[in-house]
C-alpha cells in the first residue's frame, strides 16, 4: 500500500466519522483559531442551551445558534496556549467547573488542537471541523 492510499483511505475515515449524530454539550462550545504573529493557539469558549430537539440555543435570547455561519456572540472566556497540550491542561484541568462536560467532546477538542498545533507549526490553513 503506497503512503499516498494510506492518507486517502484515513481520510475517508474520518470523513465518514465526522457525518455521525453527536449530542451537543450543555457546558457550551468552543471557537478554535490562530494567532500565527503570536504563535498561539486560542479556543473562545461561549455557552449554552440545549433545547428539547438537542440543538444548542443562545441562553441571552433563545434563538437556535446555527451550525455554520457567522454569529454575534460574546465569548465567556478565551484560552490559548503554545501547543496543544498546554491549552488541555488549562482548559481540563486548571479550570473549575471544567468547561467541557462530555468526553466525546473533550476528545474532539483534543483533535482540534492538535490540527491548531501542526498547521501553527507547519504555517499550513488551518479551518476548525
Amino acid at each position: 500500500m503506497t503512503m499516498d492510499l494510506m492518507v486517502e483511505d484515513l481520510a475517508a475515515i474520518d470523513d465518514q466519522l465526522s457525518q455521525r449524530h453527536i449530542d451537543l454539550d450543555p457546558s457550551g462550545y468552543f471557537i478554535i483559531y490562530l494567532d500565527r504573529e503570536a504563535k498561539l493557539i486560542y479556543a473562545k469558549h461561549f455557552t449554552n442551551v440545549i433545547d428539547e430537539h438537542g440543538l444548542a440555543v443562545d441562553p441571552e435570547t433563545g434563538k437556535v445558534i446555527p451550525a455554520k455561519g457567522k454569529v454575534q456572540r460574546t465569548h465567556t472566556t478565551v484560552f490559548s496556549g503554545r501547543t496543544a497540550k498546554e491549552l488541555c491542561v488549562k482548559i481540563f484541568e486548571e479550570t473549575q467547573p471544567c468547561p467541557v462536560s462530555f468526553l466525546d467532546h473533550a476528545a474532539y477538542l483534543g483533535r482540534e488542537f492538535v490540527r491548531a498545533e501542526v498547521a501553527l507549526v507547519t504555517g499550513q490553513e488551518y479551518i476548525q471541523d
